[in-house]
């Protein structure tokens, strides 16, 4: 199958090795991956901040840019999530409104992508150490996405998949929410990452990296012994 990425923003700019294993990924699964240099935001960022003028305009950008008849496949429930749902507010009314319906219907989170549409459950990944799965809020309530993760992960050679308290519970992020209630955002953060710890893993696993990168912060502020992995970071080891 033939497939188109879509990188987000805090990928692209902090963590771009995970969008290399999200290739390393799908070719293993039989794909042939695409990607457009060109391509810039979903336009969450605009759209949460009450913008959405601006938001409109970096949606038509990426409506312009990926052709009806492409598979769109991303390493964030969080941007899936803002085009399949936020868009048709964007665009309800407007020129742009059936394209996005043809969007909206091959648009795929990774992990749903592999396990709903590909069929894909075992990669033959090899990852050794215990880990603890957090749904993000984009996941688990805008996509409905909370067993394709775990189907995956359980095939993960060595890794043992522990649950942990209140695992669909936000980790604090929320975008803008971070800055503008920082205490509670911290408060929350705090509340996960302590979840987390208690169930003796050495590992967070999502499918979000803004999620990750939220609670790495303070992972590593409070030096704690614990790491995040993006599932396509998991996926993507012994390959």
């Amino acid at each position: 199958m033939k497939v188109d990425l879509f990188i987000p923003c805090f990928i692209d700019q902090m963590r771009p090795e995970t969008a290399f294993n999200m290739i390393k990924v799908l070719e293993k699964a039989g794909c042939q991956v695409s990607y457009d240099v060109n391509q810039t935001c979903c336009g969450q960022p605009a759209f949460n901040a009450g913008f959405w003028d601006e938001a409109r305009e970096v949606g038509e950008k990426l409506l312009n840019e990926v052709p009806n008849n492409k598979t769109l496949v991303s390493p964030s429930a969080s941007c899936v999530g803002m085009i399949r749902n936020s868009y048709d507010l964007l665009f309800q009314n407007s020129s742009y409104h059936n394209k996005y319906h043809q969007l909206k219907k091959k648009t795929f989170e990774l992990s749903e992508f592999l396990v709903d549409v590909l069929k894909v459950t075992d990669l033959g990944s090899m990852l050794f150490g215990k880990a603890t799965y957090h749904d993000s809020c984009s996941a688990l309530r805008e996509c409905k996405i909370k067993t394709q993760p775990r189907e995956l992960l359980k095939h993960v050679q060595g890794l043992e998949l522990i649950e942990m308290k209140d695992t669909e519970t936000c980790c604090g992020f929320g975008g803008s929410f971070a800055v503008k209630f920082e205490p509670i955002s911290v408060s929350m953060t705090e509340q996960k990452v302590d979840n987390a710890m208690a169930t003796g893993a050495e590992y967070i696993i999502s499918t979000d990296y803004s999620c990750l990168l939220q609670m790495d912060s303070y992972i590593k502020k409070k030096n704690l012994p614990i790491k995040v992995l993006h599932i396509a970071d998991v996926l993507a080891q012994g390959l």
